[in-house]
């Protein structure tokens, strides 16, 4: 769980888990670390998000689905983007990570690390598939402007790769 998750009503918690984030289903917006703050005022919950990467075109779609989530259980609500602190895959959670492996997605290295892979000087990707980290980098982008495209010498499976970012 994120720092800023532990301060949010469990209540509401447990509503924001059951929203997925549309282009990695598998992880909920709490487990990507996108949701910033859930507070009741009013009577409506006011939940602040802070997208992945600037003009990430998923937010849209998760302010929707945030919203019917409430709806569903009762609630009315309301989403507002920030920017700033912005985004950082430190801030995907542990189980966030495990379900990314899980999915065939390698999770995101350390910034150093990353920069390495990227630029094909290491062979430190470990591949989801097989666990082999002879791995080699096919493309610098993947399905998403956030992964990259890798590929195992071993299983010969491609797999993308959650760039670091921080």
């Amino acid at each position: 769980m994120t720092e800023t998750s532990e301060h949010i009503d469990q209540k509401l918690l447990e509503i924001l888990k059951t929203v997925s984030d549309p282009e990695i289903p598998v992880l909920s917006i709490i487990d990507m670390g996108v949701v910033r703050s859930a507070k009741i005022v009013n009577e409506i919950v006011e939940v602040q998000i802070t997208p992945t990467y600037s003009g990430c075109p998923a937010m849209d779609e998760i302010a929707d689905d945030i919203k019917l989530a409430f709806k569903q259980n009762g609630y009315n609500a309301k989403v507002e983007l920030i920017l700033s602190p912005a985004w950082t895959t430190d801030w995907i959670t542990a189980e966030g990570r495990l379900a990314l492996e899980k999915y065939g997605i390698a999770s995101p290295l350390s910034a150093d690390a990353d920069k390495e892979a990227l630029l094909g000087n290491k062979k430190i990707v470990k591949c989801p598939q097989c666990g082999s980290f002879n791995t080699k980098l096919v493309s610098q982008f993947g399905s998403t402007a956030c992964k990259a495209l890798f590929q195992c010498d071993d299983c010969l499976e491609p797999f993308d790769y959650f760039k670091c970012l921080k």
